[in-house]
């Protein structure tokens, strides 16, 4: 292995009577390296947009939430709440009653989701860094008061700053629809505005945050709710949160789901996944086209050192040494590129995680481009292109042999 990996480097950078051949050499390897680069950084960019957009639904979506297998409520009671209590790493357990209404303001109509929450989320939510307008209160000594989605406010001209009530509407669960007095068969209640809050475009353009007795008085139910939601102090391994999580689901039984944050909302998470894996493939096939490069400049190499190799043959040269020289010298070039692009995509993803010296454009909720520079990405990176390096390199040997 020592003398073809000697040869290869003496050809890699010997002087060519073909100075063409050095050129595309070099083009080759800063092609490849720009590629590795620009895969390093964008990889680092999409980590840091996903763990954003997982911080940030993690003020909707507690680590876990226990919700009916059947029906749509329940009434949380019964020993497994007793020692979900017991647990240390618990920080809040809150009952939460969900329901889709239509809901009026000013003249304006539309549908949302309105969640109305027990006493401990209003005092512990994590909705209180994302207020952008007013302050997250849900009462003002016996008036019920409503957190509303930017987006949804924005549809319906709803202010904080504006006195005028918003009108939520439900259809009486325990009364028949009256045909010839249609209104009275249909619950509502009013709450005020206290603020707006932002998370992302689908939750702040539908979310209406209210209590839970308010809730309750609409949808005509007494303890019942559709949901627990269980949050967990910082820090807390994933490790421990399944194993809470699969005690908890046992002791419950099959009558409730036991949900972590990836699977309250599983489609979101499974399309950042294919969005990065898509995002992953497109530079890989960008870094395919790059490195044919090594292919005409290898080819070029091979003709240019026909000599050499009827020298090396006759001097007892096997076959297969002559062609891993070449093989290694075409690998050393797209090796070289790859190493120069590691250090310039790794370079750049730290600078700009420390510094953040390129900003994000308009008014968005962070100053600079978010960046996660991962050790699985490096790795994966690093396989890509030296696997397609060494493919490359094969390629115009097994042409010439």
């Amino acid at each position: 292995m020592h003398l073809p990996f000697f040869i290869a480097r003496r050809y890699l950078f010997a002087k060519k009577s073909h100075n063409v051949i050095n050129i595309i050499s070099a083009i080759s390897a800063t092609g490849m390296a720009i590629g590795t680069a620009a895969l390093i950084i964008i990889l680092s960019i999409y980590n840091g947009f996903d763990s954003l957009v997982k911080l940030m639904l993690g003020s909707i979506e507690p680590e876990l939430m226990v919700t009916p297998a059947a029906g749509k409520v329940f009434i949380p009671e019964g020993d497994a709440y007793e020692w979900l209590y017991s647990q240390p790493e618990i920080k809040t357990i809150c009952t939460v009653l969900q329901e889709n209404v239509f809901i009026s303001y000013g003249g304006r109509q539309g549908v949302a989701k309105a969640k109305g929450v027990d006493s401990i989320y209003e005092e512990e939510s994590p909705l209180r860094e994302h207020i952008r307008e007013g302050k997250f209160n849900l009462h003002r000594g016996d008036v019920p008061l409503a957190c509303v989605g930017a987006g949804l406010a924005g549809k319906m001209g709803i202010s904080p700053r504006f006195v005028a009530p918003i009108e939520i509407y439900f259809p009486a669960r325990t009364r028949s629809i009256s045909l010839s007095n249609p209104a009275a068969s249909i619950e509502t209640v009013n709450v005020y505005p206290s603020g707006t809050f932002v998370i992302n475009n689908d939750i702040d353009s539908e979310y209406l945050i209210v209590p839970i007795e308010t809730m309750r008085e609409l949808l005509e139910y007494e303890d019942e709710v559709s949901a627990v939601e269980i949050r967990m102090h910082d820090g807390t391994s994933q490790k421990k949160i399944q194993t809470i999580q699969e005690e908890l689901s046992r002791r419950l039984g099959n009558g409730f789901n036991v949900n972590n944050r990836f699977q309250q909302n599983e489609s979101l998470y499974q399309m950042m996944k294919y969005e990065k894996a898509s995002i992953y493939l497109i530079l890989i096939f960008v870094i395919i086209i790059i490195a044919f490069n090594i292919f005409g400049s290898l080819t070029m190499l091979i003709i240019e050192k026909k000599d050499d190799i009827g020298t090396l043959r006759s001097m007892g040269a096997s076959g297969s040494l002559v062609r891993r020289i070449f093989i290694l010298e075409g690998w050393m070039i797209s090796l070289t590129g790859l190493t120069a692009g590691l250090v310039i995509g790794i370079g750049f993803a730290l600078l700009q995680q420390k510094f953040g010296f390129i900003t994000m454009p308009g008014n968005f909720v962070i100053s600079a481009y978010p960046v996660i520079l991962s050790w699985q990405d490096i790795l994966i990176t690093a396989v890509g292109v030296s696997a397609i390096g060494y493919l490359i390199a094969l390629l115009p040997v097994l042409r010439h042999r």
